[in-house]
């Protein structure tokens, strides 16, 4: 009896509705998530690139850190001499 209600529920335009919308509410997550690893893996490859090795402490200030700040760093280090004008607040 269970399995004919579930079935039948799957079934209603409501439930597909938020099965929908809960899959879509993932894909972007995702892909939010993913760009977010993106920016800052290259923000981390420019910093290696320019400056040397990334210690823990700096690596773990990048994960905290926010899609903004990430592009904002990453803009930076075009001109930047040091690692601490990267992340001046200037």
């Amino acid at each position: 009896m269970i399995g004919i209600q579930e079935i039948e529920l799957k079934q209603t335009r409501f439930y597909q509705d938020v099965f929908n919308e809960g899959r879509q509410e993932g894909k972007l997550e995702g892909k939010l998530e993913g760009r977010l690893e993106g920016e800052l893996s290259v923000l981390q490859r420019l910093l290696e690139r320019k400056f040397g090795p990334v210690d823990a402490a700096l690596r773990n200030r990048l994960l905290e850190a926010d899609t903004e700040t990430l592009l904002l760093w990453s803009e930076k280090v075009l001109e930047a001499t040091t690692l601490d004008e990267v992340f001046s607040t200037h």
